[in-house]
């Protein structure tokens, strides 16, 4: 990773930087090979939603922001997850370039993976299941990443991003553990990861370390996650969901899942989850009615972004980067 410059004090301090200029250009055809990737293989990009009655809940310790929506309390959107079911009802396939707001705790600064507003790439696939969207995934990454080490290696030069790192990448076959596995290996490590939690920061970044490729972390323990995550009807407790964790230590990339749909199975999840339905209503009363079965994901931009650039900070990734807990344009 190239060394972290000081956060800019005003944006033309970061926009004039050469460094920057070159990770935004990348970022630029990430996008336009995303876009080419999705929509070739027919998905249908839609714009998805910035405010709505609810939001996701499941974003590990961020605050939603709240906004005066004509005398009713509207949310920022943290994570277009019930849309993207939602959307399902019109495409088959659909992906969003969405933008994202949490708030998150002051703890996260120091990761250098997290930012306060994001973007996101969206994907769901009706009918699907994990192994479908995981797919999706790993051929994606490997499309982007290959599409900008073949054009735009003056930029990665400049970078001083070695593009020998992306050999196993653009192969497109990606590794994979268990949730459980991998808690097993950080506690041999001498890590205390809670194996009914999901990874924690610190844990992730070093499984992320020791690999030379993207891998994926499946099946965590039921309570880990957000009640839209399906239980897998085999085995009680485990989620049909998964983490996409890229290497050399830049973390994790997308999560994804395996949907639940079911309107009676919705409401037990969310109240085990300590959700309250009635907060879901127009959501509850599309999944009533009935919205399709899906699988899908979403991939970090800024995230992705600095790992293909070898940034050291996701707010390099980001032309106006919000950090938590720091004020800025």
């Amino acid at each position: 990773m190239t060394s972290t410059p000081a956060f800019p004090s005003s944006p033309d301090e970061h926009l004039l930087r050469e460094n920057t200029r070159a990770t935004l250009r990348i970022q630029s055809r990430m996008l336009a090979a995303t876009r080419a990737f999705l929509t070739g293989r027919g998905f249908q990009e839609l714009l998805p939603p910035v405010i709505g009655p609810v939001t996701d809940p499941g974003i590990r310790g961020s605050k939603q922001v709240d906004v005066d929506f004509y005398g009713h309390k509207y949310k920022l959107m943290t994570s277009a997850i019930l849309y993207k079911q939602a959307s399902l009802l019109a495409f088959d396939k659909i992906f969003y370039i969405a933008p994202n707001v949490r708030l998150e705790p002051l703890e996260t600064a120091v990761t250098h993976r997290h930012l306060a507003e994001f973007h996101q790439i969206d994907v769901e696939i009706r009918d699907a299941r994990r192994e479908d969207a995981m797919e999706v995934a790993e051929q994606l990454v490997a499309y982007v990443v290959d599409e900008v080490v073949r054009e735009l290696p003056g930029d990665l030069e400049l970078l001083g991003r070695d593009t020998d790192a992306f050999r196993e990448v653009v192969q497109g076959v990606f590794g994979r553990t268990t949730h459980k596995e991998a808690t097993a290996d950080l506690v041999a490590l001498g890590h205390p990861q809670d194996p009914g939690a999901e990874i924690d920061w610190q844990g992730e970044e070093i499984i992320s370390a020791k690999s030379s490729r993207p891998f994926f972390v499946v099946d965590y323990p039921k309570g880990s996650r957000g009640f839209y995550d399906r239980e897998d009807p085999g085995q009680p407790g485990v989620l049909r969901n998964f983490d996409l964790i890229a290497p050399e230590g830049y973390g994790e990339l997308a999560s994804g899942s395996e949907r639940e749909h079911d309107y009676a199975a919705l409401v037990t999840r969310m109240r085990e989850t300590g959700e309250n339905p009635a907060k879901y209503g127009w959501y509850l009363d599309l999944a009533r009615r009935g919205i399709p079965a899906s699988s899908g994901f979403g991939i970090g931009l800024e995230r992705f972004t600095r790992y293909v650039t070898g940034r050291t900070a996701v707010w390099e990734a980001s032309a106006y980067p919000k950090v938590p807990g720091v004020v800025s344009a």
